[in-house]
């Protein structure tokens, strides 16, 4: 039975009134729109940097090498970071994820003041980031669960989100407007939200020092491992996620639908870039304040289902307002769906093991985001830009189906408590 609007809204209270899980949340809006800041200014300059002495498209290849560069060591460093979360405590890891982040800004702040920003210096320094960011994935997914009890676990999983898009909406915003200043200001802005969110983590009072299990590193990350792919739920959920995103990313191909397809320009191509945000971000809102409590693995597979069909409509869109519209419920319904897999993910498993899979699960969603882009760039080489979203789209809901029929348990699966 669903919670009555007042007895909604007590919970919501209740959850936002806890200090720890208030400052946790705090934590990661502020980081996350500094990561949007950041990202936007680096990008801005290893262009003007690359364009001194190089071409058009040799620039642009180096900007492409920025998401390359972070994503290498999250790479290497996840299955590590994901037994460091379950074995040290974790708000210490995020703490010095958070020093190490404020180092990177200022190290780029220096390099804008004082005219030794290179191509070398740049993408070394987004390794370093991307570092950084492979030890705090993990240790702040498993931290949330630790601050909250299990009734109020899906409202957080769906506030989490909320920060998240709407930091991802504002963050290049914002970003756009203080490198138009100078990059080294956006780099300070982002030091200073990296600061703010140590200061929020180096404020929680509660236990955040998981029960290590018994054994060595490699036998805690084999264990992990093991774990994800012998519970069909866990492994069927993030796998899912996986293919889906891989097949359906249309959004790699936003600027090309802008310019040559629908011809609407730059004004164009940022609604077009807003539009999955925003689809996100109100679905957020209304999980934030109406969570699912029933029916979680029917309601996923509708979402990844209604994600394909809408990457389906975008591909044949001719009018703007439809591919934004598109979008849109693009966007919303992978929110829908990835709010149920984190959920799902995050009330299955144990709390010692918590930071391995949610290393094994960004390793997912940052491979099928990477390759995602690739492959979606291929099948546009052979399909063009509108085949290749009609076919990614297509991929998805067949993929829902496959994933149905393969992963009974997870379709099966109910309560989201």
């Amino acid at each position: 039975m669903s919670e009555s609007p007042a007895e909604d809204d007590l919970s919501l209270r209740a959850l936002m009134g806890r200090p720890d899980y208030l400052r946790y949340w705090l934590s990661r809006v502020a980081s996350t729109l500094g990561v949007q800041i950041q990202s936007v200014a680096l990008g801005w300059q290893v262009y003007a940097v690359a364009r001194e002495t190089m071409d058009v498209a040799q620039s642009a290849f180096f900007v492409g090498m920025i998401g390359l560069a972070a994503f290498i060591p999250m790479l290497l460093l996840a299955l590590p970071a994901g037994e460091t979360a379950d074995r040290h405590d974790r708000k210490t890891i995020l703490r010095l994820c958070y020093v190490g982040e404020i180092l990177t800004a200022l190290v780029l702040v220096a390099a804008s003041h004082f005219g030794f920003a290179t191509l070398p210096l740049l993408l070394g320094v987004a390794v370093a980031f991307g570092a950084s960011r492979a030890f705090m994935g993990p240790a702040g997914t498993a931290l949330g669960p630790m601050l909250v009890p299990r009734s109020l676990l899906p409202r957080a999983i769906a506030l989490n989100s909320l920060a998240w898009q709407s930091a991802s909406i504002l963050g290049p915003a914002i970003g756009g407007i203080l490198v138009a200043i100078s990059p080294g200001l956006s780099y300070a802005a982002a030091a200073g939200l990296y600061l703010f969110a140590l200061a929020c983590v180096s404020g929680l009072r509660g236990n955040t020092q998981p029960e290590v299990n018994p054994g060595s590193r490699l036998a805690l990350i084999k264990e992990g491992l093991s774990y994800v792919w012998s519970n069909r739920i866990v492994f069927g959920a993030i796998s899912l996620d996986l293919v889906a995103v891989l097949l359906g990313g249309a959004t790699a191909l936003l600027p090309v639908f802008a310019r040559d397809v629908l011809q609407v320009g730059p004004e164009g191509f940022g609604l077009l870039r807003a539009g999955p945000a925003i689809g996100a971000t109100l679905v957020a809102v209304i999980l934030a304040r109406h969570p699912i409590r029933r029916f979680a693995g029917p309601v996923m597979f509708a979402g990844v289902a209604v994600f394909g069909l809408a990457t389906i409509v975008f591909g044949l869109s001719t009018s703007l307002p439809l591919s934004v519209l598109a979008l849109a419920v693009l966007g919303g319904a992978d929110m829908l769906s990835v709010y149920v897999r984190q959920t799902l993910v995050q009330i299955v498993t144990p709390d010692a093991m918590r930071g391995r899979v949610a290393a094994v699960s960004g390793l997912f969603i940052g491979a099928s985001n990477e390759l995602g882009e690739f492959e979606s760039g291929v099948v546009a080489r052979f399909l063009g830009p509108v085949g290749a979203a009609v076919a990614g789209g297509v991929g998805a809901v067949m993929a829902t189906a496959l994933w149905a029929r393969l992963f009974p348990d997870l379709r099966k699966a109910d309560r989201l408590e």
